[in-house]
């Protein structure tokens, strides 16, 4: 691996996404995407006692749905990346718990999906292991439980608010030749823009998604013409606009390449007032569309900049404004050899 200009890593080997397992609640199941996922589920209990478990068999989910599909086992794999959303991360501490893999917890909030791939990419780039998982998971009702309220309160919520959405999603990264090939990363700096409203998050990420999107264009020397898609992860209908125009004030035209993970999830008549958000939005609607449509070729190459805001309730409490961030990763769609 070697770096190019300030944040970006560009990977010198071959490394590619060789499957990719996910598993949503029932909204996003019913939603645009539906059929994309690989394990649905018709209630947010998922069939156990509670949110929390709830979330961990979604992750546990889209791990063995990703395994299956390459003919592998735990200990197959050289080493599990992944993070959530819950306090210490013990969705994704609990499950490799579980599965005994090596381990390095990562949390960057709704960025980790991204975080996670980028560093375990750079892992296999540089020979520290041949195969890597990397996972990320939320669920709506532990989530709202955390930073909010219980969705028993009934809490009303303003147009700004975001859903988090209920799922998991994990992909299997190594050398081995596949159709989908990860060719760059650019890391994100932590930025905060005054926003204090945990109501707001598209406000509060859309600085972090257009500073590490510009710093990836002039990392790479590259623009938005590159790519057949810019795809950011939970900014939804609020944070969209605001990328557009920031990026647009630097010269930048993301206007006719750029969707959001928020925005693709849901449909507008589901409830979810601005869109989605959640570690598991990214993940979900990147290692499900967005990969069969780059194996499919009807993607060639897609920027993934997936976003998260660095707040705790205990921050919040304290009128701390949000710190938020933002990492993106390059996938290539790679033409089978005849």
């Amino acid at each position: 691996m070697r770096k190019a200009g300030k944040q970006t890593w560009v990977y010198e080997n071959a490394i590619y996404i060789n499957a990719t397992g996910t598993s949503v609640g029932p909204k996003e199941a019913d939603g645009p995407l539906g059929n994309t996922f690989d394990v649905t589920h018709k209630e947010l209990h998922c069939d156990e006692d509670n949110w929390e478990l709830a979330e961990r068999k979604l992750m546990k989910e889209s791990i063995d749905s990703c395994l299956q599909k390459e003919n592998l086992s735990y200990e197959d794999i050289d080493l599990f990346l992944a993070g959530d959303l819950l306090n210490q991360n013990v969705t994704a501490n609990f499950v490799a718990r579980h599965h005994q893999i090596p381990f390095l917890c990562m949390f960057g909030a709704c960025s980790t999906s991204m975080e996670t791939l980028a560093t375990g990419a750079a892992l296999v780039d540089a020979g520290f292991a041949n195969r890597i998982l990397a996972s990320a998971s939320s669920h709506n009702a532990t989530a709202e439980r955390q930073f909010r309220y219980p969705t028993e309160y009934g809490g009303q919520k303003p147009d700004t608010a975001t859903a988090t959405i209920t799922g998991a999603g994990t992909a299997l990264v190594s050398k081995e030749k596949g159709i989908v090939r990860l060719t760059s990363a650019t890391i994100g700096r932590v930025m905060d823009y005054g926003i204090k409203d945990p109501f707001d998050m598209g406000s509060a990420m859309a600085p972090a998604a257009a500073d590490t999107i510009q710093q990836h264009f002039q990392d790479l020397h590259v623009s938005p013409n590159d790519y057949d898609l810019i795809l950011t992860g939970d900014l939804s209908g609020v944070g969209s606009p605001i990328l557009k125009q920031l990026l647009q004030d630097e010269g930048y035209d993301i206007s006719t390449n750029h969707n959001d993970c928020g925005l693709m999830i849901y449909r507008s008549d589901q409830n979810v007032f601005a869109g989605g958000s959640g570690c598991g939005c990214s993940a979900v609607v990147t290692y499900g569309h967005i990969l069969t449509e780059l194996k499919a070729g009807h993607l060639k190459k897609v920027l993934v900049v997936a976003t998260g805001a660095l707040l705790s309730p205990t921050m919040i409490q304290q009128k701390e404004s949000i710190p938020t961030i933002a990492h993106g990763i390059v996938m290539e769609h790679i033409k089978e050899e005849r």
